[in-house]
């Protein structure tokens, strides 16, 4: 599995790209392998101010449904479109082509709760 050092990481499975005062947020490649083939994402919080830990949208995959929680509370300023019409990008390119949101942080003190690479790994046992 895929884990870029470079990335922050929640207990819920999300990875974050910290720049600046802006994220980008998606799920980890262990999210989606447990996952199985993603066909929608749902997220429907853009322009609003989600709190940390919160339900910012929904992932479907063959199988199941499962919640997205926001990793750091941030108003929701875009959502990755082209996951629209090819959900299968989050299977493939979890950090990349299948990112699924981007926010602005409100609250930078939040920063110092999310993990390291290392301790991600630790977390699911990699």
């Amino acid at each position: 599995m895929n884990f870029p050092a470079e990335l922050k990481y929640t207990k819920d499975h999300e990875w974050v790209k910290i720049n600046g005062t802006e994220a980008t947020v998606g799920i980890t490649d262990f999210a989606q392998r447990e996952l199985g083939d993603i066909v929608y994402v749902d997220v429907n919080t853009i322009g609003e101010v989600v709190e940390k830990e919160a339900v910012f949208g929904t992932v479907e995959a063959v199988k199941t449904v499962s919640d997205l929680f926001m990793p750091l509370t941030g108003e929701v300023l875009e959502v990755n479109k082209d996951i629209d019409a090819a959900p299968e990008s989050v299977n493939t390119d979890p950090y990349g082509k299948g990112w699924m949101i981007k926010i602005k942080i409100t609250n930078t003190s939040e920063l110092d709760s999310l993990l390291s690479c290392d301790d991600y790994k630790k977390l699911i046992g990699a």
